[in-house]
């Protein structure tokens, strides 16, 4: 997953794409890029690291220009490359850049199109290269000029054309202004909003509503599924849906982890359907447990807070705060290796002893992938004097691996994954597991805007929305994925072979 954000302003923006980069600094740790504009020139600075890491003062200051996009990125391989880092950038036609949040599924069949058919060159392994080359393509084949917003509409139908898989991209043409779109199913988020200028009114578009809200600019609406947003240099705005078969199919998975709580993707405040999901997490476990015997609901820090508060308040107990975080430990599903997990999961919680003496506890967390975290983390509860240690999902099972932009690992690396409930809760080690009903979660998203029909449930169920992905996609997924290609690819950085050379290999 990545976040992205665009502004085009009255006044220079890198200060405010640097402050709606640390907003979104959740969607992505890996890695950060802006890119602005003068008009005539492009001024990049990209590189591994985190926001405030990427950027120093004398950084800032060089970016220059009321127009600019910033992106900050987990990477979907699993390795962190500064080749791999986003903005990316096409000098044909006019100068475009480009930041993408979602994953491509067809992006190898692409990336030979673009060679073979366009005479365009892809220099890593990033999908989002591919998604720009597309659109730069596009653009081209317009023949414009000074392209207008009529010719970005063409370009952007012809990507959807194109294209497959999930693409929340922001697009920049110096000189001409930004563009925001968004794939025929909506699958990853992007908003776009407003605030008055010096002169006349400046524009943003982001992944989340909250950077909007940060910022002091007010939230026109969420970019429909398949269509595009485009912004003049001289702050016009012009929206149209340019690809024929439009459905909106949201990611669930946004509402369980990936967003903020104080963000609002497609009019759901994700704050509530967390809430909803522990109301419905509580009456699941009341139908299986009427007689539980939970002393005290404890969640796992941080997103499970949300749902692990109203399902203490539903079993009629206690909620206390037994683990604190260290915050500047990244996620640990994402990290190549099973020992390096563990070693983190230690440092990345400590118990509140007194929480957990002599009491049957639930822990409660928002999903369990791998289950390296979950397991060390009962381990931690029972070290700390827990008589029991139940747990309870807010999501249901993850069985199958994430296609749309979300680095889950290997099919076979997922602890559920050929396992039934029992099993995994042998496997972690608790007295018993709950898991959320698939229903229950879409109900808790969806009660906050009905016009939503379904959502993308694929990591739960398999049903991948955009229709492309077989038994042969996912296996050659499951081998660029797995642990043993990711210490291969570390491998190949620290001995100076290119992934792609590594990619080709494979």
């Amino acid at each position: 997953m990545c976040g992205i954000v665009g502004i085009v302003g009255s006044g220079p923006v890198n200060q405010e794409i640097y402050d709606a980069l640390t907003v979104l600094q959740h969607r992505g740790q890996d890695a950060a890029g802006m890119v602005t504009s003068d008009g005539h020139r492009l001024h990049l600075r990209k590189a591994i690291g985190l926001v405030h890491d990427v950027f120093q003062q004398r950084h800032i200051d060089r970016l220059v220009g009321n127009v600019g996009i910033g992106h900050v990125r987990y990477p979907t391989a699993g390795t962190s490359s500064s080749a791999e880092a986003q903005p990316m950038y096409v000098n044909s036609p006019y100068g475009v850049t480009l930041a993408h949040n979602g994953n491509l599924t067809n992006a190898e069949s692409l990336q030979a199109d673009l060679f073979r058919e366009d005479l365009r060159h892809v220099n890593t392994s990033s999908d989002s290269e591919v998604l720009l080359n597309v659109f730069a393509h596009e653009l081209q084949a317009t023949h414009a000029h000074a392209p207008t917003a009529e010719d970005v509409f063409k370009a952007v139908a012809g990507v959807h054309r194109r294209c497959r898989g999930a693409y929340a991209a922001i697009a920049m043409i110096i000189g001409v202004g930004i563009v925001g779109f968004r794939d025929p199913f909506g699958i990853r988020p992007l908003v776009y909003g407003r605030r008055r200028g010096r002169r006349g009114y400046e524009y943003m578009i982001a992944s989340e509503s909250v950077a909007l809200d940060m910022l002091g600019f007010e939230m026109i609406a969420d970019v429909a599924p398949g269509e595009a947003v485009f912004i003049g240099v001289g702050g016009q705005l012009q929206a149209r849906v340019c690809a024929e078969d439009t459905a909106l199919v949201p990611c669930i998975f946004e509402h369980v982890y990936l967003a903020r709580p104080d963000s609002i993707i497609d009019e759901v405040s994700v704050y509530k359907s967390r809430l909803r999901m522990g109301e419905y997490l509580a009456d699941e476990i009341l139908a299986r447990f009427p007689d539980h015997g939970i002393d005290v609901v404890i969640p796992v820090p941080d997103t499970s807070r949300t749902c692990a508060l109203p399902l203490a308040h539903r079993l009629n107990v206690k909620y206390r705060e037994g683990f604190v975080k260290n915050r500047y430990i990244g996620r640990t599903f994402i990290m190549p290796g099973q020992n390096l997990r563990r070693k983190s999961v230690r440092q990345k919680f400590n118990t509140i002893e007194l929480e957990f003496r002599d009491k049957n506890v639930l822990l409660v967390d928002d999903s369990i992938v791998r289950g390296t975290t979950t397991g060390q983390i009962i381990q931690m509860a029972r070290e700390a004097g827990a008589r029991r240690v139940f747990m309870a999902s807010a999501s249901p099972a993850i069985r199958f691996p994430n296609v749309y932009g979300i680095d889950m690992p290997a099919a076979e690396e997922l602890v559920a994954f050929g396992r039934s409930d029992t099993q995994v809760g042998r496997i972690i080690n608790a007295d018993w597991l709950v898991y959320q009903r698939i229903e229950d979660l879409v109900r808790s998203a969806r009660e906050g805007n009905r016009s939503i029909a379904r959502f993308d449930c694929s990591v739960f169920d398999g049903r991948y929305v955009t229709g492309d992905v077989d038994a042969a996609y996912l296996k050659r997924l499951s081998k660029h994925r797995s642990d043993a290609m990711k210490q291969r690819r570390e491998a190949a950085m620290e001995s100076g072979q290119t992934v792609i050379e590594l990619h080709n290999q494979a």
